[in-house]
């Protein structure tokens, strides 16, 4: 069908997936090892934190086996912290191809959180490949894996979508995004479990969104990490973020297209 008699949302879909594909394709035919960075980041991190946790302080931290607890959350933290990272340039980048084209605007941001959410279907293997040589099976808990990635999505896509025109404004704003990521990474049970912070500590980092929905990874593996209040307000806040970020991206819209 010619773009032009699609209608709007095929029309979107469409121009999302090229500009996606497009995004990956430059991406990895500029790198030699291509597929192998996008899981060569967490599979470093992962080694490092094992290797402290486990061999030089010898503490008890998430559950064992304490590689495959780590990639469970890993994997899904480089998808969240590359699209806000990523989302920081998004107008900056290609404000030629912003200012000239007539698609909606969301779609340069949404491309970011597509492309990043690829690669991190593309790093499961891998988790898949851990679990095998650790001997850890997955629990019927697993049904929940896709749920999980559709409120890290909407999560993600929210935050991106009032990052990116923010910046366009203050540009300081993108170092202390990168500041607040590298906050967010210890304030958010990658390293250990919300089970393993003292009681009280308990009930205030279910309100870190990421906390339920890296629950509902985890849960695939390890089915005690499966806490239903966390996933609850992870939903209700995913879908606040997501509404706040289409109302910050409208309101601001046509004055980021004069300031770029």
């Amino acid at each position: 069908m010619h773009p032009l008699r699609r209608k709007p949302f095929a029309s979107y879909r469409h121009s999302l997936w090229l500009l996606t594909t497009r995004d990956l394709k430059v991406r990895y035919s500029t790198s030699v090892l291509g597929y192998v960075w996008s899981v060569l980041d967490p599979l470093v991190m992962a080694g490092i934190y094992w290797f402290v946790f486990t061999e030089v302080f010898e503490r008890s931290a998430g559950f064992q086996p304490y590689i495959v607890f780590l990639l469970t959350a890993l994997l899904p933290w480089m998808w969240f912290n590359g699209s806000v990272s990523d989302s920081t340039r998004a107008f900056l980048k290609d404000a030629k191809l912003v200012r000239s084209t007539m698609i909606p605007r969301t779609i340069w941001v949404n491309r970011i959180v597509l492309s990043k959410g690829i690669e991190f279907i593309f790093a499961l293997p891998v988790l898949a490949l851990f679990a095998v040589i650790f001997g850890t099976p997955p629990s019927w808990e697993i049904v929940f894996f896709p749920l999980a990635i559709v409120l890290q999505a909407i999560l993600t896509a929210g935050i991106c979508l009032m990052v990116a025109p923010l910046v366009v404004f203050f540009r300081d704003l993108e170092r202390a995004v990168k500041l607040i990521l590298r906050f967010l990474f210890y304030a958010t049970p990658i390293i250990y479990a919300t089970t393993d912070l003292p009681g009280g500590v308990q009930f205030w980092a279910a309100f870190n969104p990421l906390s339920g929905i890296f629950s509902l990874y985890r849960a695939a593996f390890f089915p005690q990490q499966l806490i239903w209040f966390e996933v609850l307000i992870s939903a209700l806040m995913s879908i606040a973020f997501l509404i706040a970020g289409l109302l910050v991206f409208r309101a601001s819209e046509r004055q980021v297209l004069k300031e770029i």
